[in-house]
């Protein structure tokens, strides 16, 4: 009688567990096209980001407590990060409702 019980509740858990197939597609990518940031690390007061689009893009700088220390909103290529200090910073660049991430040094 055990295992006649011990089968039943194995088979009703591989069947339950079987239910819920695992999903390996993730959908459209959300990152940017040949999402370039360059120089880096960065000695001048300009970085510059291109990508596929050339699209307006928003940008967000965090410290490394992940404070915002600089927004803009850029239609160039170019940003200006002289109200930066050196250190590392985290920028997150938004274009045509995708993101990327990258970090970024200041000397």
């Amino acid at each position: 009688m055990k295992i006649l019980y011990l089968t039943a509740f194995l088979l009703v858990s591989l069947w339950s567990y079987g239910q819920e197939k695992p999903t390996t597609d993730t959908g459209p990518s959300q990152e940017i096209p040949n999402f370039k940031l360059y120089p880096n690390p960065a000695y001048s007061d300009v970085v510059y980001i291109t990508s596929d689009y050339n699209d307006t893009k928003i940008i967000t700088v965090y410290d490394v407590l992940g404070e915002v220390v600089l927004r803009d909103r850029i239609s160039t290529n170019s940003l200006n990060i002289s109200r930066l200090v050196p250190g590392v910073y985290v920028l997150q660049v938004k274009e045509r409702h995708k993101s990327m991430t990258r970090k970024l040094v200041v000397k």
